[in-house]
């Protein structure tokens, strides 16, 4: 077991939330036992106890308490394979922002059970500087496509601002089966994490949920069997457009999660079963377009699909591309 430390926070660290610095600095401390140790005041910003909110000053004395040690066996090392592999997934770098195209099957943080993520390979992307990069965002392990990162605590914050407004645009790719009745429209559902035996899902909630908002567009169908359906979540509530795909009564193909029969009132229609598309989920992160929070010049980052997801759009005779005008009735969407 570990004494109690000490950490003075950087300059690089100012702004940051005590739960994600924790998350950075100990990662050892898993995150449910993190939560635990701020909600008994344990954990002390400058001798005083700190929710894991708080956002932290350059300087600050960051007392951290006894932990178990975690076996040497299980803490992740950077290998130089990872290294070269995270540095082969790099789509766009300008020196302030990065951006990679996330495989499928990898997680885009730690937890329970989770060796091997993405926020464990940054330092295979560290900079000039020295800096090791920021995850500004979050894709699900199943989820492939655009993530991007910040070079430096401050354009960390700057994106994270506008990724919590409405001034970005998120085209998230998927095959749903079966195909939606509607050619485009939006669906509105509130969000909560389940309980009991729904405890790993997120469910619709009217009653105490968070607003969730995505529109939808259908791109191309094959026949009722499946449709190619451009995503836009105007918010970014966890697993989201799963949901709300399901929701509409059309999971996205291979979703082991959600997609099971869909009730609405008496009629219950299940997914219909393709063969031979990619054993995985057909979600993928196309594109995000937003203003540069330095150059204040509009930046659109693609990230094509990979060769499994390629296939399976084929088999279906889907072009992987988006027309020009996709979205366009959008109103209320400005960078």
């Amino acid at each position: 077991m570990s004494g109690v430390r000490h950490i003075t926070v950087g300059a690089d660290d100012e702004g940051q939330r005590l739960d994600r610095w924790i998350k950075r600095h100990a990662p050892e401390i898993p995150f449910g036992l993190a939560q635990k140790l701020m909600r008994q005041g344990q954990v002390r910003v400058d001798g005083k106890r700190a929710k894991p909110d708080t956002r932290l000053k350059a300087g600050q004395d960051i007392r951290l308490p006894p932990v178990q040690d975690k076996p040497q066996n299980d803490i992740y090392r950077l290998t130089e394979k990872d290294e070269k592999l995270i540095q082969s997934w790099v789509i766009y770098d300008d020196g302030d922002i990065l951006a990679i195209n996330k495989p499928y099957g990898i997680a885009t943080q730690g937890g329970m059970n989770i060796e091997r993520h993405i926020d464990g390979m940054l330092e295979g992307l560290t900079g000039e500087s020295g800096v090791k990069p920021r995850l500004v965002h979050r894709l699900d392990k199943e989820t492939s496509g655009v993530l991007l990162l910040a070079r430096s605590a401050d354009m960390a914050r700057l994106l994270g601002k506008i990724f919590s407004g409405r001034h970005i645009r998120k085209i998230y790719w998927a095959i749903t089966s079966p195909a939606p009745e509607m050619n485009d429209g939006e669906i509105k559902a509130p969000l909560s994490k389940g309980v009991g035996s729904q405890k790993d899902k997120m469910i619709i909630d009217e009653t105490d949920g968070q607003s969730a908002s995505t529109l939808f567009q259908v791109i191309d169908r094959a026949h009722r069997q499946a449709a190619y359906i451009a995503f836009w979540p105007r918010t970014g509530r966890t697993h989201q457009i799963r949901v709300h795909a399901a929701y509409m009564g059309c999971p996205i193909a291979g979703d082991r999660k959600y997609a099971l029969p869909i009730e609405k009132g008496d009629h219950v229609r299940p997914q219909i079963v393709i063969d031979d598309l990619a054993k995985r989920l057909h979600l993928h992160a196309a594109e995000v377009t937003f203003r540069h929070p330095r150059t204040g010049k509009t930046l659109t980052l693609k990230a094509p699909l990979p060769p499994e997801l390629k296939a399976s759009w084929k088999t279906l005779g889907f072009q992987d591309k988006t027309p020009a005008s996709l979205f366009e009735e959008v109103k209320d969407f400005r960078l």
